[in-house]
């Protein structure tokens, strides 16, 4: 995932941010190291933080609902987002040069994984795609074991590590962050190349959702919003959209929290737009959180939080209107 370029610098090939790193510095994300003219990972099985989740959490309602995801997680990102919500660990080699963690081979990972009874693998909480090597040899072992594997990523992989992760991924959250100013202002990124992502995993049939943190006067406008939402209604209807409110964090924390009813206006413009489902994240109990059938109205599944109380897609559809409902209801060889 690098080239060698003169007087031994490299070119890494990872990120869209395709950084040019001179001897014995680090690209963006602070764990990636050129030594000797060979990009090494700092971060390589050296875990931050494992815990066993709902994919719900992740969050992921179409695929696999009410199942356990084993979720995993080094040091680092490619983003500098001003209110990530991880920046203890996300943010910790470039705000302390630390990188730090617990030493898990990829064997052990998954053998708990299982021992655990989890039917997938999220690799998390930090931007997976900086430990791209060992979520990949992880999730070679996982898909061996018949175990699912799972990205939340802010989706800015370069089209090379998408081609190697592609036959080992089943499904992605990728943050939609906001329009390309705040990419640039907030996140130190771009807006198209996740775009790009979005419809290139989508077109792999890999599982896609995708998640915008609504920020107060920084995303939360109706157009920003209804742009959003025609850009994913424009590659499939059928992508979930989780639509979560905002608290502050990190460097945002003079933003105040989002309010209940601008998640409910964001919610009723990507229906608006076409979108088949979106959701409401960040506010237990508020109507939003579960699915409904596009062609009846009939509720399928209800949720509260992360918990599924009700679950009544029956063959891949509504029960009432046989409307197919998208999304990855079993895992390969238990249904469909």
């Amino acid at each position: 995932m690098y080239q060698r370029l003169e007087e031994d610098q490299v070119l890494c090939n990872l990120c869209h941010h395709r950084c040019r790193i001179k001897e014995s510095k680090r690209g963006i994300c602070a764990v990636r190291e050129n030594q000797g003219g060979r990009l090494i990972s700092l971060v390589y099985g050296k875990i931050i933080s494992r815990a066993v989740d709902p994919i719900e959490k992740k969050p992921l309602f179409h695929f696999l609902p009410g199942s356990a995801s084993y979720s995993i997680a080094t040091v680092g990102c490619n983003f500098r987002c001003q209110h990530c919500q991880n920046a203890e660990i996300a943010q910790l080699p470039r705000d302390r040069n630390l990188i730090v963690g617990e030493e898990v081979a990829p064997e052990k990972i998954v053998a708990d994984a299982l021992r655990r009874r989890c039917r997938s693998i999220s690799y998390t909480y930090t931007e997976p795609t900086i430990f791209f090597e060992y979520a990949h040899d992880t999730a070679q072992l996982a898909q061996k074991a018949g175990i699912q594997n799972v990205f939340v990523s802010n989706g800015y992989m370069s089209e090379e590590a998408v081609e190697l992760m592609a036959p080992w991924l089943n499904a992605i959250n990728i943050d939609l962050k906001g329009p390309e100013s705040f990419y640039r202002d907030i996140c130190g990124a771009h807006l198209t190349p996740v775009v790009e992502n979005i419809r290139g995993l989508h077109a792999l049939g890999i599982w896609v959702e995708v998640t915008t943190l609504v920020i107060p006067s920084l995303n939360d406008g109706a157009e920003s919003l209804q742009n959003l939402a025609e850009t994913l209604a424009a590659i499939s209807p059928d992508i979930p959209w989780h639509i979560s409110a905002f608290h502050p964090a990190y460097h945002l924390l003079d933003k105040p929290r989002t309010p209940a009813k601008t998640i409910r206006r964001a919610r009723e413009i990507g229906l608006a737009a076409g979108l088949h489902h979106v959701f409401v994240g960040n506010l237990p109990g508020e109507q939003g959180e579960g699915t409904t059938c596009h062609g009846c109205g009939e509720c399928l599944i209800e949720r509260t939080g992360y918990r599924i109380l009700k679950n009544r897609v029956t063959n891949g559809g509504c029960p009432e209107c046989k409307t197919p409902v998208a999304g990855v209801w079993h895992p390969p060889g238990e249904g469909n």
